[in-house]
């Protein structure tokens, strides 16, 4: 039978007919399904997303009116050995996760005793077991693992202490804030590493 060509008869059949006939067509047509309205559900709903591992973080210090960022992504523990493991000792370290670490400044900086004029940088470290340096480079927005090392502005001697218990999440982050100064720390597992940094 051609779509389109259904007889009276054959309506009026379709319409009385049997359990078994009209199952399809009640289906299509009449009664809902129990599980269609769950399924709507999951189409409108979207899925629960999980926290990105190294989510994005922005550390920033007002100096002389000015606002310094330190813009990089924050990696955990996840019971991983940190230093001398997954962070190899004397090798250049991105200082986070996935991106490059930025540092953009409005006004020139004494970052240590390295003059860093007005801009935007990628910060790097290079971690050793008993001292760190910190580095700052012109070369900027490439992925965290690129280093040019002929694009380095300077690189300058981080002050080292401990940390009691284990910091889950790396973090760099500011504090004896001043007019004009302030202390830059990178701290991550049992290690804080610090800098002084100020305004010229």
């Amino acid at each position: 039978m051609k779509r389109g060509t259904l007889s009276g008869a054959g309506i009026i059949g379709l319409l009385a007919g049997t359990l078994a006939g009209t199952g399809a067509i009640a289906q299509m047509r009449g009664a809902i399904p129990p599980n269609v309205h769950a399924q709507e559900r999951a189409v409108a709903e979207p899925p629960v997303q999980k926290p990105l591992e190294s989510p994005a973080q922005v550390a920033s210090v007002t100096l002389e009116g000015q606002t310094v960022q330190v813009m990089y992504n924050s990696p955990s523990m996840r019971g991983r050995d940190i230093y001398g493991g997954l962070v190899p000792y004397g090798k250049v370290w991105r200082t986070g996760a996935n991106p490059a670490t930025t540092l953009v400044t409005p006004v020139s900086l004494h970052i240590g005793n390295l003059l860093v004029p007005a801009g935007t940088y990628t910060m790097y470290t290079l971690p050793e077991k008993d001292h760190w340096m910190l580095i700052i480079n012109k070369h900027t927005k490439q992925w965290g693992t690129e280093y040019y090392p002929a694009e380095d502005l300077g690189r300058v001697k981080m002050d080292q202490d401990g940390i009691d218990t284990p910091q889950e999440m790396m973090s760099i982050s500011f504090d004896h804030v001043e007019k004009d100064s302030a202390k830059m720390h990178i701290r991550w597992a049992k290690t804080d590493e610090s800098v002084k940094i100020s305004t010229p």
